[in-house]
């Protein structure tokens, strides 16, 4: 790898890595409501990304604007649907994730991450026409018996893993239908959004507002270093490395969440589980066996 890229898979390697770490300030937040965290996290983190583009990235906003502004009515329409239907998405994901990681297992959410991406290729082929080989549907069917193993021990987890998964999997589709917009700035349109959606159902529904430090504290790391900062981070990664690189990094995330959850919260984790989750490492290594085989090539080229 070249040293000019070498802090661009930095970038990406640690925002995965943070991304990992998730659940230990949400196992922190336990004894809150799931909405009542969801509420607070999107609330900080449109007052933290507005300052952050405001701040720094006012050129990039100017540009998102001048295109909207240039685009046809029937343009703007179709954009607006896509920032709503990913939102819808988004938040869904946001929420089903903080709910599982507190009230069903910290499994359940790793679990979701790691096969994420292969739903996410799955809905690119079904939704997209995106062409997928004949090693990569065979890497989904081993996907597919890696999640039946893990049901048959624990059908509510694999349900919880499969909703989480698929809500971000089809965010991503949404994602890459959107273009022409930056990518942080399109993610603040729709914290905003997000925002608004849930404002009823805050204004109708909430608790009182939380006054304990200790809520705030974990909010605001839930909001800046697990939202906004990873986010950058593989932002930048994008710049300087292929995204079929930051492909294969994402798998970071999944691998510290369980290592996380078995060894720093002790989660059990039984022998059905182990021959499910081998199964899916199968899957994932035949899925991107293209791109492991072009890596190892380049080292030996330049060994």
């Amino acid at each position: 790898m070249a040293k000019s890229n070498v802090r661009y898979f930095l970038a990406g390697f640690l925002s995965f890595a943070i991304w990992g770490m998730f659940s230990i300030p949400l196992r922190n937040l336990k004894a809150y409501p799931s909405q009542e965290i969801l509420y607070y996290r999107i609330f900080v983190s449109l007052v933290c990304i507005w300052l952050a583009i405001l701040l720094f990235r006012r050129k990039e906003l100017r540009c998102d604007v001048d295109f909207l502004a240039s685009s046809t009515a029937s343009e703007r329409i179709r954009i607006g649907l896509q920032i709503l239907v990913s939102t819808l998405l988004l938040t869904g994901n946001w929420y089903t994730y903080i709910y599982a990681v507190n009230h069903v297992s910290l499994q359940s959410g790793a679990f979701a991450y790691m096969v994420c991406p292969l739903i996410t290729a799955f809905g690119g082929f079904i939704l997209l026409n995106e062409q997928l080989s004949r090693l990569k549907l065979i890497s989904l069917g081993i996907a597919l018996l890696s999640v039946i193993l893990l049901g048959t021990g624990s059908l509510i987890e694999v349900l919880w893993s499969v909703v989480i998964a698929t809500l971000y999997a089809l965010y991503l589709i949404m994602q890459r239908k959107m273009q022409h917009l930056d990518k942080l700035n399109l993610l603040a349109f729709q914290i905003v959004l997000a925002a608004i959606l849930i404002l009823p159902f805050y204004l109708s529904k909430h608790n009182a507002v939380p006054i304990e430090p200790w809520f705030w504290g974990n909010i605001i790391i839930v909001a800046v270093v697990f939202t906004i900062v990873p986010l950058f981070l593989s932002l930048y990664a994008l710049i300087g490395i292929p995204s079929s690189s930051l492909g294969i990094i994402i798998y970071i995330n999944p691998i510290i969440a369980f290592a996380v959850a078995i060894l720093y919260f002790g989660e059990h984790l039984d022998s059905g589980k182990m021959i499910a989750y081998a199964f899916l490492a199968v899957s994932v290594i035949v899925f991107n066996w293209g791109m492991l085989k072009d890596i190892l090539t380049f080292k030996r080229k330049i060994s």
